[in-house]
C-alpha cells in the first residue's frame, strides 16, 4: 500500500492528488493507495481516501505503507523517518495556491541536501519516475534521522559545568 498525506494546511493540494489518481488509473501504481486529502477539493476516483485521519491511524498507515508520499511539512516527512522509511516529499507551491509562499520548496531542498534521507519531487511530472524507481533511488540512503540534539546537549552540559565550577 502507498500512503499519501497532504497534512492539515487549509489550502488545497489538488495537483498531487490528481497525479496520484492518474498514476493509479493508468496502472503505473499497481498497489493500493490511501490518501489523506486534507482541504483539497479534488476527490480521488481510483484511490481510497479520507480528508482527515486521526493520529494513531496515520501512524498505522505509515507503518504499513511500502512508500509514503507527503507534502513538505516537516512533521509529515519526519513521521516515516521515525519508522525507518524514506519518504517521497512533494513540496506545496504558492504558484498553484497550495501555500502562502514557497517555504516548503526551500525547506525540502535544504533537508535533501543536508540529511540525504528524503526523495524530493519538485515537479509533479517527476513523480511517476520516482515511484517506478523508488527502490533503486533509496538504496543506500540513510533510513535513520540524524539529529544535532545529542551534540547540543553535550555542549550545553559542558557550558553549565564550567559555570557551576567557576
Amino acid at each position: 500500500m502507498i500512503f499519501v498525506t497532504v497534512g492539515t494546511h487549509e489550502q488545497q493540494f489538488n495537483r498531487l492528488l490528481r497525479e496520484i489518481d492518474k498514476l493509479k488509473e493508468d496502472e503505473i501504481i499497481k498497489e493500493e493507495v490511501f490518501i489523506q486529502t486534507g482541504y483539497s477539493t479534488y476527490e480521488p476516483k481510483y484511490c481510497e481516501w479520507k480528508s482527515m485521519v486521526p493520529y494513531k491511524e496515520m501512524q498505522q498507515l505509515i507503518s504499513q505503507a511500502s512508500i509514503v508520499i507527503t507534502h513538505g511539512g516537516p512533521s509529515s516527512f519526519v513521521a516515516p523517518l521515525q519508522v525507518g522509511k524514506i519518504p517521497v516529499v512533494v513540496p506545496r507551491k504558492a504558484d498553484y495556491e497550495e501555500h502562502v509562499n514557497n517555504h516548503q520548496v526551500d525547506f525540502v531542498k535544504m533537508v535533501a541536501e543536508r540529511q540525504k534521507n528524503i526523495v524530493p519531487v519538485y515537479e509533479i511530472e517527476e513523480l511517476e519516475n520516482v515511484l517506478l524507481n523508488y527502490d533503486e533511488i533509496v538504496k543506500g540512503m540513510p533510513k535513520e534521522m540524524r539529529s544535532n540534539n545529542a551534540i547540543f546537549n553535550q555542549k550545553l552540559e559542558e557550558i553549565v559545568n564550567t559555570l557551576v565550577k567557576g
